[in-house]
């Protein structure tokens, strides 16, 4: 499956049948968290064979059951790390996807205090990515129309187009699509326009459109 198919066949799936990851698909996972957390400075990590930060009520009643896998979505605090994870979050949903597995982002159904990932002093958990086989491949989310999500001046280049595409396809939090890309001349910026986990969002946006478009947004430390 290739990036593109990847990304419009992702879905967020909350439920998950009781099957282990096979060790050579771990092992890529692994891979791309390492290169994730070299590249953006980050400490990503994979927990697998865990239920216990999915086994309270919280995820009860985020409708989340047979989580036993997640990527745990750390780094150092600063201003800049919600955008961060949420790019890096993205693409490694994105890469699980390809591997065959289903994810969900997930920000509050889960327990930070039961998740089995290392904390250092100085750093934040944000939030996680459920991983496993879902029992549905989950379904697609309604997008507003990309001329919604955007504002551009004069005609719309084809590339920006096909990132704007892309950029509508991503997940973000209670569908809200709260972000608004600028296109003058060649330069392309984006900013939140509000909303819960709007900067974690705005990563994820940002990924989606570098994909589209083949333009790079993501700064590197």
């Amino acid at each position: 499956m290739d990036i593109y198919e990847a990304i419009k066949k992702r879905h967020s799936v909350r439920s998950y049948l009781n099957k282990p990851i096979p060790a050579d698909i771990i092992s890529e996972l692994e891979s791309e968290i390492s290169l994730c957390n070299d590249e953006g400075g980050l400490h990503i990590q994979l927990v697998t064979d865990e239920p216990e930060a999915f086994s309270g009520f919280m995820a009860h009643y985020g409708k989340f059951s047979g989580v036993k896998n997640y990527i745990a979505l750390i780094g150092e605090k600063s201003s800049e790390l919600d955008v961060k994870l949420g790019y890096y979050g993205e693409r490694l949903a994105i890469k699980a996807q390809q591997l065959g597995l289903n994810t969900c982002w997930v920000a509050m159904s889960f327990s930070k205090r039961k998740s089995k990932c290392i904390t250092e002093s100085g750093e934040k958990l944000i939030c996680v990515l459920s991983l496993g086989y879902g029992e549905t491949q989950g379904t697609a989310h309604k997008s507003k129309p990309i001329e919604q999500l955007c504002n551009v001046k004069g005609d719309m280049p084809d590339w920006f187009r096909k990132g704007m595409e892309c950029a509508a396809l991503a997940p973000t939090a209670m569908n809200q699509q709260k972000f608004l890309f600028t296109l003058n001349g060649d330069r392309v910026s984006v900013k939140p326009t509000g909303g819960f986990y709007s900067k974690v969002d705005l990563g994820i946006v940002m990924y989606h459109f570098e994909i589209g478009s083949g333009k790079k947004l993501m700064k590197q430390p």
